[in-house]
C-alpha cells in the first residue's frame, strides 16, 4: 500500500487527479512524488505537499487533513483508496471502478458523475452528492454511494443509474431524477424529487415527521414493495445501517413529478 501523508495544513485547495491506484500502481516513490498537482495557478509536485511511503501495490491510504485535496480518486477504475480523516470537493468524480473508503467528511461534488464502484463515507457530505455537472444531462450512472452521516443539498442531481443511501439530506434530494435509487434515512429537506422524471426516492417518517412534498405529487396507495429486502439485505451486507422494519413495514407511494413525465415516485415508511 502506498501512503500519502500530508505535511502541513493546505490554506489553497491542491488538483490532485493523480491520486488513482492506476496512477501510482507500479511506480517507485521518487517516481510518485514527481507526478503533477494544480494550486491554485501553478503546477507543482506531489511530493511538495505529501510524504510518500510503501509499495504502489493497487492500494492508496491519505492521512492528516485532506479537506482541501481536491478529485482524489477521480476517474479510478480498479484499486482501493483509504482516506483516515476528510476529504476535499469532488472525490470520486468520474470513477468506474474500485473502492474509497473515507473515515471523515467530504466536500461538495463526491462521486459526480459516478459510473461504478463503491463510495463510502463514515461522516457528512457536502451538497451535489452523485449530481450532474451543471449543464451535464446526466449525474450517476452506476455504481453505490454510502454515506452514515448528512448530505447536503441536491443529493443525486439529474441520477441515471446507481444506488445512493445517506442518513439524512437537505433541500431538493433527487432533483431532476432520470432513474436510479436514493435511500434517505433521517430528515429530508424540502422539496424532494423536485422535476424528477423515473427513478425511486425513498425516505423514513418517524413520530409523523412525514416530509413535505411538492403539490405535482399524487398519493397513490400503501403497499410493501416486493423488491424493498433485497435492497435492505444489501445495504446490511455493506454495512450500512438500515432500522430492521423497514422492510415489513408497508409504505405510502407518491407518483410524480407531473411537471415531467410522472413515473418517479417517492415512498414513504413511517416508524415509530
Amino acid at each position: 500500500m502506498i501512503t500519502l501523508a500530508i505535511r502541513s495544513a493546505v490554506s489553497v485547495p491542491i488538483e490532485a487527479e493523480t491520486i488513482t491506484p492506476h496512477a501510482l500502481t507500479g511506480k517507485r516513490v521518487s517516481e510518485i512524488e514527481a507526478l503533477p498537482v494544480v494550486q491554485g495557478n501553478a503546477t507543482a509536485r506531489l511530493g511538495d505537499f505529501f510524504q510518500v511511503s510503501g509499495d504502489a501495490d493497487g492500494a492508496v491510504r491519505l492521512t492528516g487533513d485532506c479537506s482541501r485535496v481536491k478529485y482524489i480518486g477521480k476517474g479510478m477504475t480498479d484499486g482501493r483508496i483509504e482516506v483516515d480523516g476528510d476529504a476535499g470537493m469532488h472525490l470520486g468524480a468520474e470513477m468506474r471502478g474500485g473502492e474509497i473508503r473515507v473515515r471523515g467528511s467530504v466536500g461538495d461534488w463526491a462521486g459526480a458523475e459516478m459510473r461504478g464502484g463503491l463510495l463510502r463515507v463514515a461522516g457528512n457530505a457536502g451538497h451535489l452528492l452523485g449530481a450532474a455537472y451543471r449543464g451535464s444531462p446526466k449525474g450517476m450512472r452506476g455504481g453505490t454511494i454510502l454515506v452514515e452521516g448528512a448530505a447536503g443539498n441536491e443529493v443525486g442531481c439529474a441520477m441515471r443509474r446507481g444506488l445512493i443511501a445517506v442518513g439524512a439530506a437537505a433541500d431538493f434530494a433527487g432533483v431532476m431524477m432520470l432513474a436510479g435509487s436514493i435511500f434517505v434515512l433521517g430528515k429530508l429537506g424540502i422539496r424532494p424529487g423536485a422535476g424528477m422524471k423515473r427513478g425511486t426516492l425513498v425516505t423514513v417518517a418517524r413520530d409523523g415527521d412525514a416530509p413535505r412534498l411538492l403539490p405535482t405529487f399524487r398519493f397513490d396507495c400503501e403497499y410493501r414493495p416486493p423488491w424493498l429486502p433485497l435492497y435492505v439485505r444489501r445495504l446490511h451486507e455493506l454495512g450500512f445501517s438500515v432500522p430492521p422494519a423497514l422492510a415489513a413495514t408497508p409504505c405510502r407511494r407518491y407518483s410524480g413529478d407531473f411537471v415531467e413525465t410522472g413515473k418517479g415516485e417517492i415512498l414513504v415508511w413511517t416508524l415509530a
